[in-house]
């Protein structure tokens, strides 16, 4: 009689060749949250670790890690309140035909916090309204514009009903909860089945009610250690350390924009990289709001980061930030890069980006001793070699 054996180790293999991505994330567990600024400060920033075991999820330093969150249960209950929804009754939730509870669907599956020039349209077929159907008009597109700036789901169902519609009705028309991707901070190598991660909370006054950002809230106030969060890996070609640890990296990061910095430096460490290391790093109070300063100092000590440069806009009566301290380190700024150096950028797109590049253009054409033009196309052949590179936002 012939047996046929089970192979443990197949089974493993099985187990293991699940693929973990956007449209099916894992469940990674919360392993440390804890909040990087001092008592005083007018800012949170949370440094989250979650583990990877069992997930064989991969990451490089420049990679992301999306996270699809939840809203936040008290908005959910104004929404039902001011609808008068019943929080039980099923509603579909996708074009497959899947159901949910009402308030299960709001929590998980819907965008609330954001509007849209289509919500907008779309919900005024619900209503009789005078006022809205005016609004999303063609020739006041820019009316529509300033009033979906900064209001959610809430203030549009409070400001323009009655409305002639029932739950699924309103829920058909909410895109699906997109994911947040956040700069991973961490080296693989050097925390083996970890992800990092440096968050600002982001909380605001808007149209007389408090509005906070739905992740980063989420994981400031609602995630403890020991929870869960559904995570997947992005990864991001264009933001990545060279090839060769022989290259200087110069990185400027202020605030949040230092996580994948963290990341680099860590990846070096392991790698005891020869290339020289170089980071800008900024924010409002040295005392409160420095994020990682021990570490850093850490590895400066250690040798892996050759120069801490800082700025903290606050503690002077003029203000300072990272693009002031690369123009008064000019000098050695344009050797680096002319030494090969690669030039990284991460953080503020609209404000500190543009700064940043500004100032690097600015330290080109004067050490240079070249034109504005010159300086451009220098920066630009810089951008071709792949040693500048940005991860904005």
């Amino acid at each position: 009689m012939q047996l046929t054996l089970v192979n443990p180790k197949n089974k493993i293999e099985d187990k293991r060749s699940t693929t973990f991505s956007r449209t099916n994330p894992f469940q990674a567990k919360v392993l440390k949250n804890v909040n990087l600024n001092g008592a005083d400060s007018c800012k949170e920033t949370r440094h989250i670790e979650l583990s990877l075991k069992g997930s064989d999820l991969s990451y490089v330093p420049g990679d992301a890690l999306g996270i699809i969150p939840s809203n936040d249960s008290e908005l959910v209950a104004s929404l039902l309140e001011e609808m008068k929804w019943d929080p039980e009754v099923t509603v579909t939730i996708n074009k497959q035909g899947d159901t949910l509870p009402l308030k299960e669907a709001l929590i998980t599956q819907f965008e609330i916090t954001l509007l849209t020039k289509k919500i907008m349209q779309q919900a005024a077929g619900f209503t009789e309204n005078e006022e809205l159907q005016k609004l999303v008009s063609a020739e006041n597109i820019n009316q529509l514009k300033e009033y979906i700036n900064g209001r959610d789901l809430l203030d549009l169902l409070h400001d323009f009903g009655p409305w002639n519609a029932d739950a699924q009705e309103i829920v058909s028309i909410l895109r699906k909860m997109p994911p947040r991707l956040y700069s991973i901070a961490s080296s693989l190598t050097a925390h083996p089945d970890e992800v990092h991660l440096t968050i600002g909370a982001v909380r605001y006054s808007s149209h007389g009610r408090e509005r906070k950002g739905v992740c980063s809230v989420q994981c400031a106030e609602r995630t403890i250690e020991g929870n869960m969060l559904p995570v997947f890996i992005q990864a991001n070609k264009h933001f990545h350390l060279p090839e060769s640890h022989e290259k200087d990296i110069i990185m400027v990061g202020p605030g949040t924009g230092i996580a994948p910095f963290r990341s680099f430096i860590e990846e070096r460490a392991v790698n005891q990289a020869a290339g020289r290391s170089w980071l800008f790093f900024g924010d409002r109070h040295a005392t409160t709001d420095f994020l990682y300063k021990d570490e850093l100092d850490q590895f400066q000590k250690d040798g892996v980061l050759t120069r801490l440069e800082t700025a903290f806009s606050r503690d002077t009566a003029q203000k300072v930030y990272v693009q002031h301290k690369m123009l008064e380190n000019s000098k050695e700024l344009y050797a680096w890069l002319e030494n090969g150096s690669y030039f990284y950028v991460c953080g503020d797109k609209d404000l500190m980006a543009k700064d940043v590049h500004n100032a690097l253009i600015d330290v080109i054409e004067k050490e240079g001793s070249m034109s504005r033009e010159d300086a451009e196309a220098y920066l630009n052949d810089m951008k071709k070699q792949g040693r500048y590179q940005r991860d904005v936002y």
